[in-house]
């Protein structure tokens, strides 16, 4: 059924409009001979203090952020009993962990950000036919690594990002209204005030806007403040933007991923 008080349509980037760079972790996972999601744990249960969230949140920059994050992933004495408590909590059992550790945190940035700059086909289709509609106003909510602008990056290591259009290329800012980078604005989701500055900004209340992203406690978070969420999960986006037609009453996947404009 279409939600006619909706105003917006809210999009989390890497993972929803850009693959998911989970997937480039999950392969190194594999290589390491890690049990699925150990690394996601480790990033997740570290807290507002861990090497990834500071530097999503523009504290650090890339080039001491890279020998950080690679420490927060090789602490097994942490990251054995957080993914310990996963496994209850998932009812999983627990599988043999890791005693030593060595995560190269240079190498598995630089496979997630390169694996997470291919555009998403059918989520692109759709901004671009609510582009053309002209009904709603399109707002990005990412955490993200743009606000670096104070610290030099070398040559060699934009191109080993594949960052030479920078971490937001124009023409990704330029698909929406809006654009808010937590590493600009200083917060990351889920932090309650990041959805409430973005809605602020936008002239919007969180009830007047749809949500999509592909991480739970993100969805969770902006449920609370009242707003309508989707779930993409990985390799799933066709069906998150069928729930998004249901929402909204307009077709944005009819021919799938034909007929979308270059990127």
């Amino acid at each position: 059924m279409a939600l006619p008080h909706i105003k917006a349509v809210i999009f989390d980037i890497g993972g929803v409009v850009l693959r998911s760079p989970f997937i480039a972790i999950a392969e190194y996972e594999i290589e390491k001979e890690l049990p699925p999601d150990y690394l996601n744990v480790s990033i997740t249960s570290r807290g507002s203090k861990g090497a990834w969230q500071r530097f999503e949140r523009g504290e650090i920059p890339l080039l001491e952020f890279y020998p950080a994050f690679g420490r927060d992933l090789s602490d097994t004495s942490n990251g054995n009993p957080w993914y310990r408590d996963y496994c209850a909590r998932k009812g999983f059992a627990c599988p043999t962990l890791p005693e030593h550790l060595e995560i190269d945190g240079r190498e598995l940035f630089g496979r997630m950000m390169r694996i997470s700059s291919i555009y998403d086909i059918h989520i692109a289709n759709a901004i671009q036919r609510l582009r053309a509609a002209g009904k709603w106003r399109l707002i990005a909510l990412t955490n993200n690594f743009g606000g670096h602008g104070d610290h030099q990056i070398p040559e060699s290591e934009l191109q080993f990002l594949g960052w030479q259009d920078g971490p937001i290329p124009k023409q990704l800012r330029a698909l929406f209204d809006y654009f808010y980078d937590s590493s600009e604005v200083g917060l990351r989701k889920p932090d309650p005030e990041f959805y409430q500055h973005a809605c602020r900004e936008s002239s919007i209340t969180p009830e007047e806007a749809v949500f999509l992203d592909d991480i739970g406690m993100n969805l969770k978070a902006a449920r609370q403040l009242g707003m309508t969420t989707i779930h993409v999960p990985i390799g799933a986006t066709l069906e998150a933007v069928k729930q998004l037609e249901e929402k909204l009453g307009i077709d944005l996947s009819n021919g799938g991923g034909a007929g979308v404009a270059k990127l």
